[in-house]
């Protein structure tokens, strides 16, 4: 039976659309116009087209997050992914962990990153749920009224090497350089941040679980769904992804078929800072590497 972890109201999110400046050597936003609620956010998700994919100027939609997060457990590198099924676009797809900017962290997307990472991706060990640290600053720990969290150990969480253009929020150069596209099918920038999550050596008995919102009632309901983890590992060797998928419960780890598998637009074909495709097939996406990636 799953379980409610969280219970709140959508009314207190906002974003704000985006003004967006690309050249070859760097993109920068800023914001445009009110704050925006989530119904009017996806109602402005609309397909926009940009001819030149290095040079232009656009008014889009809204600022996501994402993290292409490297798991290191037990001398082992992978992949994070999650499963979820979009609504708006009508399909179900892996993708990675990932979330809407609110308005007032427009200039300070990393700390959404990191609010998305401990929302959305649970750690669970026989003796409690891992808790995490980025630097000094401690993760929030949003399910604490719901789960116990071990007190004694945590996972790290650190930045890894950026993209090499980067990305301005008015005249501020964001830290970590995040990967930055514009997707046209959504209207909206999207930053990916590349992170590693490092666990500790006496963790043993791992279970890795996938924690999403859904809008009920009026309410965004976070539940807790033991029989469907909804998240996933792509092993790396060397620090690239092999043709695998994994899940990982109780310490042990079970492979998934990737047969029919569609991948969210993060790994898709970027054109200079454009991305063109809803979704791509995982098998697609192998077959395009490394000049895709993800």
């Amino acid at each position: 039976m799953p379980k409610v972890l969280l219970r709140k109201s959508p009314a207190a999110f906002k974003t704000l659309p985006l003004h967006v400046e690309a050249s070859q050597d760097s993109l920068g936003y800023q914001s445009l116009g009110r704050p925006l609620n989530f119904s009017e956010v996806i109602e402005r998700r609309r397909p926009v087209e940009i001819p030149d994919p290095e040079h232009f100027t656009a008014e889009l939609a809204n600022l996501g997050v994402s993290v292409r997060l490297t798991l290191c457990w037990q001398g082992r590198e992978y992949w994070v992914l999650v499963r979820q099924q979009r609504l708006d676009r009508g399909d179900v797809v892996l993708k990675l962990i990932s979330g809407y900017i609110p308005a007032h962290e427009l200039n300070l997307p990393l700390l959404t990153t990191i609010q998305e990472i401990a929302e959305e991706c649970l750690l669970e060990t026989p003796e409690g749920w891992l808790a995490g640290r980025f630097g000094d600053t401690w993760l929030p720990t949003p399910y604490q009224a719901s789960l116990h969290y071990r007190e004694a150990v945590h996972f790290n969480l650190a930045s890894q090497s950026g993209a090499t253009r980067p990305v301005q929020c008015g005249n501020r150069v964001l830290m970590e350089r995040p990967r930055a596209y514009v997707h046209l099918p959504t209207a909206s920038l999207q930053l990916v941040y590349d992170m590693r999550l490092e666990l500790p050596r006496d963790v043993r008995q791992l279970s890795l679980f996938h924690v999403d919102e859904r809008l009920e009632d009026d309410q965004l309901v976070a539940r807790l769904d033991r029989s469907k983890p909804d998240l996933y590992l792509i092993p790396l060797h060397e620090g690239q992804p092999q043709e695998q998928l994994l899940q990982l419960r109780n310490g042990q780890f079970s492979s998934v078929t990737t047969r029919g598998l569609w991948l969210s637009e993060s790994f898709a074909p970027q054109s200079g800072w454009l991305v063109r495709e809803e979704r791509v097939r995982w098998r697609d996406w192998w077959a395009a590497r490394p000049a895709a990636g993800c």
